[in-house]
């Protein structure tokens, strides 16, 4: 989650506050933003990029592993 999504998301919580809380509203915006940060920044979180090529040497790895099972029943019926 980038800077500009974690503001846009404070700014949202900001916003549904009621109104009787409003006239503190940009401190605690800043302040979701702080604990948003914080938060998201503990989590092991990886990019979609990252996890993109995971996928795909997952995928390739299952095809492999896949060609070897049928390699392996091919033997096994010969035996």
């Amino acid at each position: 989650m980038n800077n500009e999504s974690i503001q846009d998301l404070a700014k949202k919580l900001a916003e549904s506050l009621p109104s009787s809380v409003r006239a503190v509203r940009d401190e605690l915006e800043q302040n979701f933003s702080a604990v948003l940060k914080s938060g998201l920044s503990k989590l092991d979180l990886v990019t979609r990029e990252e996890f993109e090529v995971q996928e795909a040497v997952l995928a390739r790895t299952r095809q492999k592993l896949e060609a070897l099972e049928a390699r392996l029943a091919e033997y096994e019926e010969r035996s």
